[in-house]
């Protein structure tokens, strides 16, 4: 499968990527964001034959990340285009999107590993009331521990994450620790799916994170196509399928069951991506493909119309991410 990167390329200059767009072209004067600056080093760390010009916005985005840290751990999020920080640092979902990126950076870039080694130990002294953030944290840290097993920051941040999400109900028709569904939905099983895997006795903390993503790929799918969690969130008893649709809760759909495929060898969890992926091509409740042949890049969102024809940074970079791990899957089987 050929990625195309050239809306990424688009989106990016010598600084970051530009968070929003109208159509193809980059809305400059919206500026930027760690959340979509860090979403774009992972998905640019994770491929395997990068070019040149790939491999240069790794450092532009590493770059963006380490200078929206603060010594104490916080983190910044938005940042104008006159390159100045618009707001105070937090410990918000930006905040675990830098470690998740930083944690990347250190396990799949040797020349960089130093350095976003020395970040990601200053921003994991840190933690955040909000679930998702720790999710996103964990995921970096994560990553860290695949090549420093013994790592103690790195574990210590995973099990703080763990006990942030929290386990599902036992209610059959409600197997999830919150009681609506929001954004992003799958990063929550997804990182128990890491801790129960990575840190020793934690396969009750695996257990549940399966449990949840078997229940959430299930309510998620209607008529053997995916209808995911709109943008206002869902919970029993309100209609569906809802709108407007997020490209970002299906890459993290995809994210999580191909962690569930690669820790269980289940095919369910390889047919689960594929699925994510053909939501993009069509396979969606509107039967409207997201995906721009032509210029690399995603819509915004699914409407009860059909599409959102704005192609922004998060929705390109959720299309890129799915495919990238449809790729990974289906190369190796």
């Amino acid at each position: 499968m050929t990625i195309s990167y050239a809306h990424l390329f688009r989106l990016s200059d010598e600084c970051g990527i530009f968070e929003h767009a109208k159509l193809t072209a980059p809305r400059v004067d919206n500026g930027y964001c760690v959340d979509d600056v860090a979403r774009a080093l992972v998905v640019a760390v994770r491929e395997p034959e990068p070019d040149g010009r790939l491999l240069e916005l790794v450092r532009v985005y590493l770059d963006f990340v380490i200078a929206a840290l603060s010594e104490d751990g916080r983190c910044h999020n938005r940042r104008g285009s006159d390159r100045a920080w618009q707001d105070e640092p937090g410990v918000e979902d930006h905040w675990g999107r830098a470690l998740w990126a930083l944690g990347s950076v250190v396990a799949r870039v040797p020349d960089l590993a130093d350095i976003a080694m020395t970040y990601f130990a200053v921003a994991a002294r840190r933690r955040s009331e909000f679930p998702r953030a720790m999710a996103f944290a964990a995921l970096g840290a994560s990553e860290v521990l695949r090549v420093h097993p013994g790592n103690a920051q790195a574990g210590a941040l995973m099990a703080d994450a763990a006990e942030s999400i929290g386990a599902p109900t036992r209610r059959l028709d409600w197997r999830w620790p919150e009681p609506r569904l929001h954004y992003a939905n799958a990063v929550l099983a997804e990182a128990l799916l890491a801790v129960g895997a990575q840190l020793p006795g934690q396969g009750r903390i695996q257990a549940d994170g399966l449990a949840m993503l078997r229940w959430l790929l299930d309510i998620e799918t209607s008529d053997g196509h995916l209808s995911v969690t709109p943008m206002d969130g869902w919970t029993t008893g309100e209609a569906r399928p809802g709108f407007d649709q997020q490209p970002i809760e299906v890459a993290t759909l995809a994210d999580a069951c191909a962690r569930a495929y690669d820790d269980t060898g289940d095919e369910r969890w390889k047919d689960a991506v594929l699925l994510c992926q053909a939501w993009f091509h069509g396979a969606n409740d509107m039967a409207t493909p997201l995906i721009d042949p032509i210029s690399g890049g995603c819509s915004d969102g699914l409407e009860h119309t059909g599409r959102n024809d704005n192609q922004s940074a998060e929705s390109t970079l959720a299309m890129i991410s799915t495919q990238q791990q449809a790729r990974r899957l289906t190369s190796t089987s």
